[in-house]
């Protein structure tokens, strides 16, 4: 299942580079980088952190296929 994610918009709110969040939820800023380009899926675990850490809810930062292609269909 593909996703995207809206981890970079919701950074630059906070003005947090990778490293900062990557430092924030004890992961590599690889693994941020990868996020952002839809190559990594995370575990629920980091996925929670991340959303946390952006003061928001998961399914705000990642938008999966098969959401976008429901809420055409709506």
């Amino acid at each position: 299942m593909k996703f995207k994610t809206r981890i970079k918009e919701f950074r630059a709110r906070y003005d947090l580079t990778q490293e900062d969040l990557a430092r924030a939820v004890g992961v590599r800023r690889e693994t941020i980088l990868y996020l952002e380009k839809g190559k990594y899926n995370p575990s629920l675990i980091l996925a929670y952190q991340i959303a946390e850490t952006l003061k928001t809810k998961i399914d705000e930062l990642f938008i999966f296929e098969n959401q976008k292609n429901q809420m055409k269909q709506e």
